[in-house]
């Protein structure tokens, strides 16, 4: 193929809205791509107003009446927490009567509550003797490993 032939495959391909032109002439064969416009990316506009809210919640904890409340909120006792990833459930079965209510006392190794995890109902048992003073989970909540359930002293 002479190169004239070329510059006008060339140039049809470029002008025209196909991306793609393959043309075999006796043992010579010619593959003609056409790039894709290059694509341009604009930064966020949401960008700035989350960098000015930066400033802001840094300086909250500034504020001495909002200082106290995470540590009011550390669980006071022995803490059970979620050995796996799953639902929580407080009862073996809906309308059934709750494993443990708060202020019940429990004793090592009894069901306090049950975690579905794919299709498999786990019992979470209590792993010390003891009151449940709080209960940390909603009932059907999500719960991730780790996550803390129940608070006996």
């Amino acid at each position: 193929m002479d190169l004239r032939k070329l510059k006008t495959l060339i140039d049809l391909v470029s002008e025209s809205g196909i991306s793609e032109l393959e043309v075999t002439e006796g043992e010579g064969k010619v593959r003609i791509v056409k790039n894709a416009p290059p694509v341009y990316v604009q930064p966020s506009t949401s960008y700035s107003p989350q960098m000015a809210a930066a400033p802001a919640a840094s300086a909250a904890p500034l504020d001495a009446a909002a200082a106290p409340a995470p540590v009011a909120a550390q669980p006071q006792g022995h803490v059970v927490t979620s050995p796996m990833v799953g639902t929580f459930y407080r009862a073996p079965s809906p309308g059934a009567a709750e494993f443990v209510k708060i202020g019940d006392t429990v004793k090592e190794g009894q069901t306090l509550c049950i975690i579905e995890a794919m299709k498999l109902m786990n019992e979470i048992e209590s792993d010390k003797d003891g009151v449940v003073k709080e209960v940390l989970a909603e009932n059907g909540q999500a719960v991730e490993y780790g996550q803390p359930l129940f608070v006996i002293g």
